[in-house]
């Protein structure tokens, strides 16, 4: 049988604040991307991502460099995000990305902490990954 393309509609969420790349500096940034992905290797969506576990946290640290405030690094090392259509081959239905967002959010508890990720702006950043991934859906469960 031939996959569904689901489309959702685009997010309407604001990026997060622009400030947190100055707040946090970039090493914290690649960090946290790293244990996300640590997350994420014990997950049940470990499948959806390549073997290399640690070369994929870095490029994923590249593009949320340039999300929270940082230079574009993605767009210098991988080009234009484009980041739905990157996603297009891999089925992604509403509970792999329930998955994801609880990788990230184990992360995201000790965020402040351990990667000093500004407070005030841990909510903002919580809303633009609920309404990034629901973008990133692309098959009906």
């Amino acid at each position: 049988m031939t996959r569904q393309i689901y489309v959702p509609p685009p997010p309407q969420v604001d990026p997060p604040s622009r400030e947190v790349y100055r707040l946090m500096g970039q090493a914290n940034i690649f960090q946290m991307i790293e244990d996300f992905y640590l997350e994420l290797e014990q997950s049940s969506i470990r499948h959806l991502f390549p073997d290399d576990m640690v070369a994929a946290s870095k490029r994923s640290a590249a593009f949320f460099v340039g999300v929270l405030g940082g230079p574009p690094l993605y767009q210098q090392l991988y080009g234009p995000p484009m980041m739905r259509a990157r996603h297009l081959p891999f089925v992604i239905d509403e509970p792999a990305r329930q998955e994801w967002l609880a990788c990230f959010e184990r992360v995201l508890e000790q965020a402040v902490e351990k990667y000093h990720f500004p407070e005030a702006h841990l909510a903002g950043f919580r809303q633009f990954l609920i309404g990034f991934s629901g973008w990133m859906v692309n098959t009906a469960a």
